[in-house]
């Protein structure tokens, strides 16, 4: 028995009016549950829409450039029989680190060299037809596909012309980018070398994590000025009671993750400015704590939000954390559960050293960064005395943050987490 349903657009989170950039699937097409149907491209990933059944496109309600929301019809698609659905949210092109930033803020003085406009030839529409793979390509390249001529079937843009593109832009007179301030600050072309010629080498691709995250690490680090702040946590009793819990009730598995969050709350609170966001000339104080907190994954850092983390208990934090890392690693999680943080956690205590310098996640201004405890000895006034010491290294956004509150900020801290007592203040 035939049926036929109407494929809508499904949660892509916050995202509304995005533009349909291609167009995977035509009538009369045969797809299988999770193919992809459509890709549509936000401001921070490009995400395919899969198809949530298997049967044949009937009928196409988009074209090309259209703005389409959560619940805006796509397609028609008939099934034979009975279909589940399995794929009810989109496939994000790459998740986000450190998570997936949106733009730097509007009040970064520094302004990316454009590449000039080599060929002036958009599509009639005003739509660039190309892939998502070579979108992405443009972007690391910092090309502006409007500006490219497509060489390939319907003017669709191809890797080679993104690259003639580039090398007709270079072989053009260069010009000299300036800041807010008028100093230039050209940089030098990558140094290309035939790596080969020194001995055997591998060629193996960049992940989809990485290839996404990458240009926004590298947008991050341009535009915010970044110092960082490092300090240590007395941990020694909250290690001990961290164990008992976890000894007592051998269901949950509190980790010192948990705990951290619940002190960066603490911190948060007695200094807002480190849960803001910068605005033009205004700073957006945030009433609430949403912390991002970077996971490993086989294809690289994500960053899923624990939202609400003011609200919930150590053990609820616990459990949820561990239910979100296990999401990232099997590439499962939500774009609704990758966004919104207010501030980030990148800790490296699992694995060693003793401080790093995190990048901070644009419009955060600031992460924090946590390595592995140690064993230190620590005078107490009459005697040296072995204490469990937790290193803390904030990065921090210096238009928004000075140093005294930094330093503050990793003391409130690093108290709250010596005596846990007062988050409960």
């Amino acid at each position: 028995m035939a049926i036929t349903h109407e494929i809508r657009v499904p949660n892509i989170g916050d995202f509304k009016n995005v533009p349909i950039v291609e167009l995977l699937v035509k009538v009369g097409d045969v797809v299988r549950v999770e193919d992809p149907l459509v890709a549509i491209e936000s401001e921070k990933a490009t995400m395919e829409v899969p198809s949530p059944f298997a049967g044949t496109i009937g009928r196409i309600d988009v074209k090309l450039g259209d703005n389409v929301s959560e619940g805006s019809v796509l397609l028609e698609l008939t099934t034979e029989g009975e279909a589940a659905a399995v794929a009810p949210t989109v496939a994000p092109e790459k998740p986000a680190v450190a998570a997936t930033p949106p733009p730097a803020p509007a009040s970064a003085p520094i302004a990316e060299p454009a590449l000039p406009a080599a060929r002036e030839a958009p599509a009639s529409n005003g739509v660039v037809h190309a892939s998502p793979s070579i979108r992405r390509f443009a972007r690391e390249l910092g090309v502006d596909l409007h500006r490219v001529t497509g060489s390939g079937p319907h003017a669709r843009v191809t890797r080679d012309d993104v690259q003639n593109f580039v090398k007709t832009a270079l072989a053009a007179p260069p010009s000299a980018p300036t800041s807010s301030t008028g100093t230039p600050y050209g940089v030098p072309a990558w140094p290309v070398v035939d790596f080969a010629k020194y001995g055997e080498i591998e060629i193996v691709k960049l992940s989809r994590i990485r290839k996404f995250s990458g240009p926004n690490l590298h947008r991050n680090w341009l535009a915010i000025p970044h110092v960082t702040n490092n300090d240590e946590a007395d941990i020694t009793e909250l290690e001990a009671f961290r164990k008992s819990i976890n000894k007592e009730r051998p269901d949950a598995k509190v980790t010192m993750l948990a705990f951290v969050m619940k002190a960066v709350v603490v911190a948060l609170r007695a200094h807002p400015e480190v849960n803001s966001s910068l605005d033009g000339d205004s700073l957006v104080l945030k009433k609430y704590y949403n912390i991002g907190f970077a996971a490993d994954t086989p294809q690289g850092l994500v960053v899923p939000v624990l939202a609400g983390a003011d609200t919930k208990g150590v053990l609820a934090i616990a459990n949820e954390t561990s239910a979100l890392a296990a999401k990232a690693r099997d590439g499962k999680l939500a774009m609704a559960e990758m966004t919104g943080a207010t501030f980030t956690i990148s800790s490296l205590g699992g694995i060693g050293g003793t401080s790093f310098t995190p990048i901070v996640n644009a419009p955060e201004v600031a992460i924090l960064g946590v390595s592995r405890s140690a064993m230190k000895p620590v005078w107490d006034g009459s005697a040296f005395v072995p204490r469990l010491m937790l290193p803390l290294s904030l990065s921090y956004d210096h238009r928004v943050i000075d140093g005294a509150l930094a330093a503050r900020f990793n003391v409130t801290l690093a108290s709250a987490l010596a005596d846990l007592r007062r988050a409960l203040l």
